[in-house]
């Protein structure tokens, strides 16, 4: 019996060629889903200069050698900083996702499309920059909406029944697989060269959970979005460049994904690409919060007047959840950063039933010092409830459900309080998105005068005029 491993080169893998049609063929015709790319990217750039308030993110911002000119180099909003297109993606990107407030997407797999925005925003304003230094045509901003609305979907329809951390992996190879297919796309790049730059995503190192759980949960998964969207930008240079790619980099026996990676199972694809992800994307609107529990600290907020004045008295708090929030934000036990914090569901449950709010403020070290807090924490009894994990999975609702109950030690107790949707989920988009354009002018007013973000909000507030707009145009706005 012969061992010799066929040496022919086979097609491309064909869930790589599906992918590069559609980045290539797919034409964005629907105005809801161009109208919600541009929510979603007001609201992310929103995130971005929220996340410029906090030290840990700052500090890791700017050139990595200190002094580097590069030429026509990509904006980074709310700063002055200027870069290659790959440094800049990373900077972009890890401001974004800093404090867990851009959107959301929730399957088999979760993750958070607009962390893509973060080399989509690079490549198109370095691209106009030196397009504009040659005396070319800039980019326009409807391409960087296009752009969005095809990296949103990359990721979410492969994440839709395929669940990455079920076999260790971070959701984050999402992000750098649909980064790298639509900054190819950005670039210029062929069919073929989209192929290789989706098999270089693929083959590449993926990261672990390990930093998103305990016992090492820290700063990391603030930054690896932005780490993956840049990983993505580099690949997909490299690709344009002619760097050949793996056409079997998933489906090759022993050596590929699949059987290295995904325990032997092929990919579930069983929606075709269109504009349905960012037409139901999740908005983070009102907490910077781990998506999970949006619901359970709404319903704490609501639960907070009846609760504030007799916090000493609590004897339990209930909470019904889903079974995907009892695998990842489920925590008991000392929290040791930020990073534990937002991703601990009886933590932020406490924090909105004492204090009748959830800011990003509320994680950092002094906030936790609350000495109401643990013993609040240790009071409360989490568990699932089988009609809530059914209708989250179902592609019908796609709720994120839960329930809060608190009883008193005198014998008395509140109503429990049950909220199926939170308020970023499309079910509420009405209701929502007037608080999703509050939130971004509330932003836009930690880093700009007043002048400064009048422009801004008129530049953006048409999807029209936006979409006309040079891409280095609109980030020259966001210069401080």
């Amino acid at each position: 019996m012969s061992t010799r491993i066929a040496a022919s080169r086979p097609d491309p893998d064909r869930v790589l060629v599906d992918i590069a049609d559609y980045v290539l063929d797919y034409r964005v015709d629907s105005r809801a889903a161009i109208e919600t790319a541009r929510y979603c990217l007001i609201d992310a750039l929103g995130c971005a200069l929220e996340a410029l308030d906090y030290a840990a993110c700052s500090r890791l911002l700017g050139p990595l050698v200190a002094g580097t000119v590069v030429p026509n180099g990509a904006s980074v909003p709310g700063t002055g900083y200027r870069l290659d297109p790959v440094r800049a993606a990373f900077n972009i990107g890890a401001m974004i996702r800093w404090l867990d407030f851009n959107d959301t997407w929730l399957a088999a797999e979760w993750g958070h499309p607009s962390d893509n925005l973060g080399g989509i925003l690079a490549v198109a304003d370095w691209l106009s920059r030196s397009r504009v230094a040659q005396g070319e045509a800039p980019l326009l901003m409807r391409q960087v909406l296009e752009a969005m609305v095809k990296a949103y979907e990359i990721q979410g329809i492969l994440a839709l029944e395929n669940s990455f951390n079920r076999v260790g992996l971070d959701h984050v190879v999402l992000v750098k697989v649909a980064t790298a297919a639509v900054c190819c796309w950005l670039l210029g790049g062929d069919r073929g060269q989209i192929i290789n730059a989706l098999s270089q995503a693929f083959v590449d190192g993926q990261p672990l959970r390990s930093y998103r759980h305990a016992p090492n949960t820290g700063s990391r998964k603030s930054w690896a979005a932005g780490d993956a969207t840049a990983r993505g930008v580099f690949l997909a240079l490299l690709s344009c460049q002619g760097e050949m790619g793996y056409p079997a980099v998933l489906t090759a026996p022993k050596w590929g994904f699949y059987d290295v990676l995904f325990r032997g199972q092929a990919f579930r694809l069983l929606r075709p690409y269109g504009s349905y992800v960012i037409e139901n994307i999740l908005f983070k609107i009102s907490f910077p919060a781990e998506f999970h529990a949006q619901t359970a600290v709404e319903c704490a907020l609501e639960l907070h007047p009846q609760v504030a004045g007799r916090w000493q008295t609590i004897e339990r708090v209930f909470i019904r959840t889903h079974e995907s929030a009892l695998r990842i934000i489920d925590k008991q036990g000392p929290l040791h950063n930020p990073a534990d914090r937002d991703h601990c569901l009886q933590y932020m449950v406490a924090v909105a039933l004492l204090r009748g709010r959830l800011t990003a403020a509320d994680y950092e070290d002094d906030a936790a010092a609350d000495p109401r807090i643990d013993p609040l924490r240790a009071k409360m009894v989490v568990s699932e409830e089988p009609r809530f994990s059914a209708d989250y999975l179902d592609p019908g609702k796609r709720s994120i459900a839960n329930a809060l109950q608190v009883f008193f030690t005198d014998g008395s107790r509140t109503p429990e309080v049950t909220i199926e949707y939170p308020l970023g989920h499309c079910r509420r988009r009405t209701e929502g998105i007037p608080v999703l354009v509050e939130k971004f002018r509330t932003n836009l007013a930690r880093r700009f005068p007043a002048a400064q973000r009048a422009r801004i909000e008129e530049s953006s507030q048409d999807v029209r005029q936006l979409g006309e707009m040079a891409v280095n145009a609109y980030l020259d706005q966001y210069v401080r």
